[in-house]
C-alpha cells in the first residue's frame, strides 16, 4: 500500500459490514489505488479493533463486489482491483436478468440507446474504427449468405459489432450498458437471425447502418436503426399470432 489510511474501530453487531464500507470508501475516494495491497489480516484486526473472522467477512464482501482480488502465496494478500468494462457489464447483466422484463420494454430501450450512441459514434469515432465497423458488418452479411451459417460465429460477430459501436461513442457508461445487454439479452436480436425470411434483411441493414456511420450520415444511420427495431417488433407480433407485415416501402426508405 502506497500510503497510510486511517480506519476507525468498528462496533459489534454489523462489524463486517462497517469494515467493508470503510475500505470501500477508501477505494472510491482513491486513497487506495488499483494494484495497492491492503494491510494484512492481522494489521486490519488492529486497525479496526475486531476479530479475524470479521476481517475475512469484510474482505469476502469486497471481493464479491469486484473491488479487490485475493492472491495466495508468499506475495499474496488482498489487492485493489482495476474496474473493467467486462466486470461492470457482467454485474449489470446479472441484475437485469433477474428482473421481470417485457421484450417490448427492452426493444424500446435498445432503440433509444442506439439512437443516442449513433451521432456520438459518427463525431467521435476514428476513421479506422468506422472502417472496422463496416468491415465487420460486411463479414456478418457474408456469413448470412452461407447455406448453413455458423450461428455461434454469427452471434459472436454481432456482439463484436454492438460493442465496437458503443466504444466509438467514447463514453464508458454506454459501453458498460451495451456489454450488459449483450450478455443478458442478445437472444432478442438473435431471433431475427433464426428466421430465414428476416436473416438477410437484418444483415443487409447492419451493413447499411455501418456504411452511413462511416460516411458521416446520421439521419440515414438512424433510419436503418429504426428499421432494425421495427423488424424485431414485427417478429414479436408475428410470434404472438397477430402481426402485420412491415410495408415494403419501409425497407426501401431505410436503405436509400
Amino acid at each position: 500500500m502506497k500510503r497510510t489510511i486511517q480506519f476507525a474501530p468498528v462496533n459489534l453487531g454489523r462489524a463486517g459490514e462497517e469494515v467493508a464500507l470503510q475500505i470501500e470508501a477508501a477505494i472510491i475516494e482513491r486513497q487506495l489505488e488499483p494494484g495497492d495491497r491492503l494491510p494484512s489480516e492481522r494489521e486490519l484486526q488492529v486497525h479496526f479493533n475486531t476479530s479475524r473472522g470479521v476481517i475475512r467477512e469484510a474482505l469476502q464482501a469486497l471481493k464479491q463486489k469486484s473491488l479487490i482480488e485475493i492472491k495466495k502465496g508468499a506475495k499474496g494478500g488482498a489487492f485493489v482491483r482495476e474496474v473493467e468494462v467486462a466486470t461492470v457489464g457482467e454485474s449489470l447483466a446479472l441484475f437485469i436478468k433477474r428482473q421481470p422484463m417485457s421484450p417490448y420494454h427492452l426493444i424500446e430501450f435498445r432503440e433509444s440507446l442506439d439512437r443516442t450512441i449513433t451521432p456520438l459514434a459518427i463525431t467521435r469515432g476514428s476513421a479506422a474504427e468506422k472502417e472496422e465497423l463496416l468491415s465487420k458488418a460486411k463479414d456478418l452479411e457474408r456469413l448470412f449468405l452461407q447455406q448453413e451459417p455458423d450461428m455461434e460465429q454469427l452471434a459472436e460477430l454481432d456482439r463484436e459489432l454492438n460493442l465496437k459501436f458503443a466504444q466509438m461513442a467514447r463514453n464508458p457508461i454506454f459501453e458498460w450498458i451495451m456489454h450488459a445487454l449483450q450478455i443478458g439479452f442478445s437472444s432478442s436480436d438473435f431471433n431475427l437471425y433464426n428466421r430465414a425470411d428476416y436473416r438477410n434483411k437484418t444483415a443487409e441493414n447492419w451493413r447499411h447502418t455501418a456504411q452511413a456511420i462511416a460516411e458521416g450520415e446520421p439521419l440515414k444511420a438512424l433510419s436503418h436503426i429504426s428499421y432494425h427495431y421495427a423488424m424485431l417488433l414485427q417478429l414479436l407480433e408475428l410470434e404472438a399470432g397477430d402481426g402485420v407485415e412491415i410495408q415494403e416501402w419501409t425497407a426501401k426508405s431505410a436503405s436509400e
